[in-house]
């Protein structure tokens, strides 16, 4: 095998425009791997269960390896900005023109088949490791070679074999540069900047503060991509491989098995000036649906590339929440895609996703305009989301989906610096009509329920979808709930001691049980210190000013986070069925002080995703010990994670569905 060209980087200079090629062969990979798997088959299409059932497999894996190369462009982004660059989320339209990356490297859009596979696997091929191209990607241009000459002043392209290779040359740069000029001359972006897996439950994620982690940051894609030899199953390269043995097991046993709808190769917008290569979607449906989906990823880039440029952490993590929780938005009209005929010109071919770029996708200079900009853009996309998905099932759940991205964001549009931290605020009570069937707590009820029973001093609400059966409340006052009984089983006046019942309701974990006083006693406060505590092999523990998606919650609730729950978010003790494990001892983590320990706690649901938790906290353990100090968590809900209590992007891995 010929010698690979050395990657020669003499200057910062040279330093941030390799990483923005890195970035760029990222977000290319990224938007291959989801055309190829928005176009496999489902049942719609006359598959077996059984056949179904193993694209579906492929699907998420393919979708989980497109979520960890958005992972690295983030990672890439965080040592763009550590050594003091702008991260870098622009790239060309597809196909991309033979050239711009070196020629080995061809970047287009194609549906899956074994060619395209072969592709995937030759991208991600380690390096030194001999791999043919698909067959429909021959390389033009093959003898093409990008200058790598030294001495001068201007970055220019530089050719490498392999995206090891590329990250190889960026790794020796990083320390080459820190051994002339030192660490602190190379570090010298805003911290404040980073984005880790406190904002982005990515697979992997990282910060990027000095050259141990940019080197353990850069380690970390090359293991994902090519692998490594401590744990090579789930790279990517290995991945692929994984498909394509499946896929030729299947076409052993049906010789005639096709396991993608017929896609068209790179689909555009426009009629483009050089057809070649490309298909024109102007089929009106088809047409329609084709700019709302790249209206949408256009959208999605610039919340992206604002939760980078952002320093207030509450106002980057509701840019970062748009850009991502926006992304699961995209699957489902880039699928719906891949059902409708392209065009009259391209019979028998279906439209995809192009995935086309805006001109400009930078940041603005202050974040409270930007949400109010990209708020209003949301809302807008949310209107012809029913337009532009006419007829579809998608349409109303995508339409909602960006309705409330947007309400989120507004939250933030020109806001003061002393407000961003400032959820809804809780309110200590929710009220509704009585259930016209009052039951134990133990007993079925309409899950909507909130029980309204009046006594003399107290009012006292449960409501039963927050019920987790912790029984404090019959063990407690048997007296006042009357376990097991047919009819009212809620007695506020016979309590032995007015503040004795309100003590049990104080107690009860989950908020399913509130009151509110009528004798001029005190009503229920907020607790000086807001906490989460860690069950054992169960669910989390809240207390504090509570908001969950945007809704006042009271004071305490005990929400999932094993993902078995018929009542997401709240728990309803399915943990126990499914013999969920998790540790309620999880290892210390940060315990600097905190500037104040109580206030607003807002619990957002991240789509398919974490609790994204901010506000002042403390984490526990199921014995009281303080683990974690906090302004802002990821906490995993969907019960896979390797980091319990802590989100690690394994939602993806696993299709969360929440």
């Amino acid at each position: 095998m010929p010698s690979e060209p050395v990657i020669r980087v003499e200057s910062r200079e040279d330093l941030i425009y390799l990483l923005a090629e890195a970035a760029e062969i990222e977000h290319n990979l990224m938007c291959c791997y989801l055309f190829a798997a928005f176009s496999l088959k489902d049942e719609s299409d006359g598959l077996s269960a059984v056949q179904a059932a193993e694209l579906k497999t492929w699907r998420r894996a393919i979708v989980e390896v497109a979520i960890e190369e958005m992972s690295h462009l983030t990672m890439v982004a965080n040592l763009t900005s550590a050594i003091g660059g702008a991260p870098h989320f622009g790239r060309p339209n597809f196909p991309v023109a033979s050239g711009y990356h070196p020629s080995g490297v061809i970047v287009e859009l194609h549906r899956l088949d074994r060619a395209t596979l072969d592709h995937f696997i030759y991208l991600e091929r380690p390096e030194g490791v001999e791999a043919p191209d698909g067959v429909a990607f021959g390389h033009r241009d093959s003898n093409y070679v990008r200058g790598t000459g030294a001495g001068h002043l201007m970055p220019s392209a530089q050719d490498y074999a392999t995206v090891g290779h590329l990250y190889r040359g960026i790794r020796n740069a990083i320390s080459a540069l820190c051994d002339a000029r030192g660490e602190a001359a190379i570090f010298v972006g805003d911290p404040a900047l980073q984005v880790g897996s406190d904002l982005a439950g990515l697979p992997g994620l990282l910060k990027v503060l000095d050259k141990a982690s940019a080197l353990k940051a850069i380690d970390v894609i090359v293991e994902q991509g090519e692998g490594s030899a401590n744990d090579s199953e789930r790279s990517h390269y290995q991945r692929f491989i994984a498909i394509r043995e499946s896929y030729e097991r299947t076409l052993a046993q049906n010789p005639g098995f096709d396991p993608s709808r017929p896609v068209a190769p790179n689909p555009v917008m426009r009629k483009p000036p050089a057809p070649e290569g490309k298909t024109f979607i102007d089929e009106p449906a088809a047409a329609l649906a084709l700019d709302f989906a790249n209206a949408l990823y256009g959208a999605l880039l610039r919340a992206l590339a604002q939760g980078f440029a952002e320093a207030s952490p509450a106002r980057k993590r509701a840019f970062l929440d748009a850009a991502i929780d926006g992304m699961f938005a995209i699957s489902p009209v880039g699928q719906y895609l891949t059902s409708l005929p392209a065009s009259p010109g391209a019979p028998g071919l279906n439209a995809g996703m192009s995935f086309a770029m805006l001109r400009d996708v930078a940041p603005t200079s202050e974040g409270g305009v930007a949400a109010k900009v990209l708020s209003e853009r949301l809302r807008q996309l949310a209107g012809g989301a029913q337009r532009a998905l006419a007829g579809a099932p998608i349409a109303a759940d995508i339409a909602a989906t960006l309705g409330k991205l947007a309400d989120r964001l507004s939250t933030y549009a020109e806001a003061t610096p002393g407000a961003q931290n400032k959820p809804t605020s809780a309110a200590p009570i929710a009220e509704s009509k009585p259930s016209p069937v009052a039951a134990g707590p133990q007993a079925e009820v309409e899950t909507t329920a909130v029980e309204v029973a009046e006594g003399r001093d107290l009012t006292i609400t449960f409501e039963a979808k927050r019920c987790i059966h912790a029984r404090f409340c019959v063990l407690q006052q048997p007296g006042v709930f009357k376990a097991n009984v047919v009819g009212p089983w809620i007695a506020p006046d016979d309590a032995t001691t007015t503040q004795g019942l309100v003590a049990t309701a104080q107690n009860c974990p989950s908020g399913a049980i509130r009151f509110r006083r009528k004798d001029g006693g005190p009503e229920e406060a907020a607790p000086p210190v807001n906490l989460i505590q860690v069950r054992e092999n169960g669910p989390l523990a809240f207390r504090g000013a509570l908001s969950i998606d945007g809704e006042a919650a009271g004071y305490r609730a005990t929400l999932c986070r094993c993902g078995q729950s018929r009542n997401k978010p709240f728990c309803d003790g399915s943990h126990k069925d499914a013999g969920f494990v998790a540790t309620g001892e999880p290892a210390n983590g940060e315990m600097a002080p905190l500037a104040a320990r109580d206030g607003p706690l807002a619990v957002q649901l991240q789509r398919k995703g974490p609790l994204a938790v901010t506000g002042n906290l403390e984490v526990l353990s199921g014995t009281g010990r303080t683990v974690r100090k906090a302004t802002e968590l990821r906490l995993c809900r969907c019960g896979a994670s390797s980091a319990k209590p802590y989100c690690d992007g394994s939602h993806v891995r696993v299709g969360f569905q929440g």
